[in-house]
């Protein structure tokens, strides 16, 4: 899984506009981000709900159905959430032009 971590990590850091990324397990701890620590485990900690809640409302609409991304812009920036098997990767970025 290492491997494959640093490999989203580089290819999401090769994107414009990115502000940080972060990537965490399904307890909320952060696994790697290039954001400062306090601010990646209270993100991780709210993404991993966001998860939860995502994945059971999908669920309960449709049940052949699974959650494989949510982006979510506010006045400050975009944050696109993608879980997968073992963790979950969070990526902010500048809604820019």
């Amino acid at each position: 899984m290492s491997a494959e971590v640093e490999e989203m990590l580089k290819r999401f850091q090769n994107v414009k506009n990115i502000i940080g990324i972060v990537i965490a397990d399904y307890d909320g701890i952060p696994i790697k981000t290039t954001l400062e620590n306090v601010q990646s485990v209270h993100l991780a900690c709210h993404m991993h709900l966001l998860t939860e809640k995502a994945r059971q409302v999908i669920l309960d609409l449709d049940a052949t159905n699974e959650f494989v991304s949510m982006r979510m812009r506010t006045s400050y920036f975009e944050m696109i959430l993608m879980p997968s098997d073992n963790y979950f990767i969070v990526v902010l970025q500048n809604p820019g032009d």
